[in-house]
Order: C-alpha cells, then structure tokens, then sequence
C-alpha cells in the first residue's frame, strides 16, 4: 500500500501529462489518470517490478476506450483572456495547432504510440509493452504516423517543406 501511495505522489504529473497528451483536455486527462490509478491500485500486488508500463497501458486503453464512446464535439468557451506581457504568440499558437490538428488525424494506436515515443522519451521496445504489442507492430505505426504527419499540409507549412 505504501508503495503505491510513493508511486502516485512521484509519478502522478508524469502520468497526467501522458494523458494530456493523448486527450487533450486536462480535465478528461484527470479522469482518465485517476481511472487508471484506481485500477492500477486493485491489481497492485500483483504487478512485478516496474509498474509503469501496467499503468501506462491501463492509461492507453481507458483513452481508447472512452473515446470509442464519447461525443468529440465542440466545447464553447468565454473570452479568450489578454497576455500580460504583451507578446503575440499568434504563430506560436497556429503551429501548435496545426501539429495538434494533425496529430489528432492519427489512429489512436499510432497517437499513443508517437506520444509515448517522443513525448514520453520511450524505447519502443517499452511502448510495445505498454501496448501490448509487438516491437514491430510498434515501428510499423511510427512509421505510419511520421508519414501520414509528413504529407499533412498543416506541418508541411509549419516546417516549411514544399511539395
């Protein structure tokens, strides 16, 4: 119980970014972090050794899932607030969102895949564990993603490559 308790105080950002990431939205990557905790902490004396892929995957698989099943729809927002140091990030802004928007496009296997690769800093012999996959089913979507990212025409402005 105590190691539990040390591993959700250590790696809780850590787990929230991943969801973040993979979401969107950090009040969906908060529900998402604490599903998979709770369950994580049920099947917590069974896990041998590192838990981080176990709970990785609960996280990769609870996004999934609940994907599958909600509506993705438009959510209405007030004002957008005023920066207080006056800089316009107006191009900060439409890169990141022209990466997200692409990003977006990708299957949910070879977003997890690329989020947990490069965003997460994993080998991808630790992303196939944590999706329960093989190491070339792994690169096999990476490299699909990076295509597909490749010839998207969002990045491919962003970058500046031309066709």
């Amino acid at each position: 119980m105590t190691d539990f308790v040390e591993y959700v105080a250590q790696r809780h950002e850590r787990l929230r970014r991943t969801a973040y990431l993979l979401t969107r939205d950090w009040a969906t990557a908060e529900d998402v972090v604490q599903t998979a905790l709770a369950k994580a902490w049920v099947a917590w004396r069974r896990i041998d050794g590192d838990p981080d892929p176990y709970v990785y995957r609960i996280i990769a698989n609870t996004h999934a899932s609940w994907w599958r099943r909600r509506w993705r729809g438009e959510v209405p927002t007030g004002e957008l607030p005023e920066r207080s140091d006056g800089r316009d990030l107006a191009g900060d802004v439409s890169e990141r969102d022209a990466l997200w928007t692409a990003i977006g496009g990708l299957s949910g296997r070879q977003r997890a895949v690329v989020v947990l690769h490069y965003f997460e800093g994993m080998t991808l012999a630790q992303v196939a564990e944590v999706l329960g996959c093989s190491p070339g089913a792994v690169k096999s979507q990476l490299n699909r993603a990076l295509t597909r990212l490749r010839v998207d025409q969002g990045v491919r402005e962003m970058t500046g490559a031309e066709r």
